[in-house]
């Protein structure tokens, strides 16, 4: 009798925990969106798709503010300074200094968004190719799309010559192919 027991309780105590698992929304621990109202805000603003920013961000720091590369892009969406001032020139963008652009996240958000929303009106809103600009510069994507190296779909991102931006718009896609998931809306 104890035997049967062991056999009914332990399926039924794995059921009712995969339940709770698949039910409870715990995918969005695993794949968490930082800074939701930044990037709502600054979606709406723009026109950019929420999931894009936040998957950028989560490429790019894992939404931790204050970081700096080797290369010198600083903040949440990791923005070289020059682009960054180059953006809040353009764009007539509230005056930021690289302090701001590196602690303050909505100030970072704020550039980045509206630096996306600049090369998506480069690109036609190829939203792979404003992914391999916003991380290899527009100039080489224009140049490789011009002389057939690339031609904006995933299918053929093997064909860039630089690894680094393969694999960024992979890890890209990835990231908002996760959020679009386990968020209905943003």
């Amino acid at each position: 009798m104890r035997m049967i027991k062991k056999r009914f309780v332990l399926p039924l105590f794995l059921l009712v925990i995969a339940a709770l698992f698949f039910n409870s929304g715990w995918m969005a621990w695993v794949y968490p969106i930082g800074y939701k109202e930044e990037i709502r805000e600054q979606s709406d603003s723009y026109g950019i798709d929420p999931f894009l920013i936040a998957s950028i961000i989560r490429v790019e720091t894992n939404f931790r503010p204050s970081k700096e590369s080797r290369v010198g892009a600083l903040g949440i969406m990791q923005l070289m300074p020059d682009t960054a001032d180059w953006a809040i020139e353009q764009g007539k963008l509230p005056a930021a200094t690289t302090e701001r652009i590196k602690h303050e996240p909505d100030t970072n958000i704020r550039i980045g968004t509206w630096y996306l929303r600049n090369l998506s009106d480069q690109f036609g809103d190829n939203t792979l190719e404003v992914v391999a600009a916003y991380n290899a510069g527009p100039g080489n994507v224009k140049k490789w799309l011009e002389d057939g190296t690339w031609d904006g779909t995933l299918e053929n991102v093997k064909n860039i010559p630089i690894g680094e931006t393969r694999h960024y718009i992979q890890r890209v896609v990835y990231y908002y192919n996760q959020y679009t998931k386990v968020y209905e809306t943003f």
